[in-house]
């Protein structure tokens, strides 16, 4: 506890300096974000932050603290946020939250990804359960999009569907609930797929069967 409040401590004082990073030539921005970055790494090592700010002044700015997807570090994130003081101009997250918008992609009218030469729409993206790890409660999946031939072979291509599962279900999620994600390309007949916008419901239904048994 006493690291958590040296931390809270320390942003109080500076929150104004931080707020107002934006306007500060890249030299300073980089050492505000060094400051940050040390007082946050002597509560824990494995947490990183970012900083949403708002075009409309009257708005909050915002600190989301996030664990990376490491599972063992979940509760200090929570830990910390819980702990956050009450500000006026600031808001506090714990996690990376779903950033898609839901109604756009189902009606096929989202803004594609753009990665190196890759190019991804969620609503062209599908999935199927490869296994369920009954020990660790995850899911395995297979995803399966129309040019996956043309990108097999490449790094990027993983993490790229690694962000969009994150958009769809935000950190906290992904990693509570997702094991492994392979790739495939998508089948001639893909009646059996299920969309992959549809893989948040798929796990509530999953886990509302499991606390039921």
């Amino acid at each position: 506890m006493k690291s958590i409040n040296t931390f809270w401590n320390w942003f109080q004082d500076n929150n104004q300096i931080i707020q107002n990073i934006v306007n500060e030539t890249p030299k300073n921005q980089k050492n505000i974000s060094f400051w940050i970055d040390k007082h946050l790494k002597f509560y824990c090592k494995e947490l990183d932050f970012m900083l949403v700010f708002s075009k409309i002044k009257t708005n909050k700015s915002e600190m989301i603290i996030t664990a990376n997807g490491n599972l063992d570090y979940f509760q200090q994130v929570v830990n910390l946020v819980d702990n956050a003081p009450q500000l006026k101009n600031w808001k506090f997250t714990a996690f990376i939250q779903p950033a898609s918008e839901i109604e756009k992609i189902i009606s096929g009218l989202d803004e594609p990804y753009f990665f190196q030469d890759i190019t991804l729409k969620t609503s062209e993206l599908k999935f199927r359960t490869l296994d369920y790890d009954q020990e660790k409660s995850r899911l395995d999946l297979i995803i399966h999009l129309k040019n996956y031939a043309l990108h097999c072979d490449s790094k990027t291509l993983q993490q790229a569907i690694f962000i969009v599962i994150q958009d769809l279900l935000g950190e906290e999620s992904l990693f509570q609930n997702i094991n492994l994600v392979q790739l495939a390309q998508m089948p001639d007949n893909d009646n059996g797929l299920i969309h992959l916008y549809e893989l948040q419901f798929y796990i509530d239904k999953i886990n509302a069967f499991k606390k039921k048994s």
